[in-house]
């Protein structure tokens, strides 16, 4: 299977083969922020399912588990399209909105609960952790 995520301007893309090894909730505080929302939802493919085109700028931070997570963003709409972490090397982090399709499948784990915003149900996601996987 082929998918295709864009930023808002479709000035940056990721074209990604196969499926997602995992597709994970994040409520961190920095998953807030970086998104806007309540939550960050990504989905996590090997670097060789991936091909990425279009100018990104580089954001890296020190995740709450203590390892650098650097996010990729548009110049020129400001979309966090995708990420790596330290914590997973080998894998991209890509945002499950930016896929533009609602039929995407659910994330398989919620991480980093403890922050999570009490009104948001996730009740179809089986594996739940107050802070990352252990």
């Amino acid at each position: 299977m082929a998918r295709e995520a864009k930023c808002a301007c479709g000035a940056l893309t990721a074209r990604l083969s196969g499926e997602p090894t995992s597709i994970v909730a994040c409520h961190c505080r920095a998953c807030q922020k970086r998104t806007g929302s309540v939550l960050g939802v990504g989905a996590y493919y090997p670097e060789a399912q991936v091909e990425l085109s279009g100018e990104a700028r580089a954001f890296a931070r020190e995740s709450d588990a203590g390892n650098t997570f650097t996010s990729h963003f548009c110049p020129h709409c400001g979309t966090s399209l995708y990420w790596m972490s330290a914590k997973n090397p080998g894998l991209i982090g890509v945002a499950v909105g930016a896929f533009d399709d609602p039929s995407f499948p659910a994330p398989m784990r919620s991480v980093w609960e403890e922050s999570k915003h009490a009104w948001l149900s996730l009740d179809a996601i089986a594996a739940h952790f107050p802070r990352g996987r252990q």
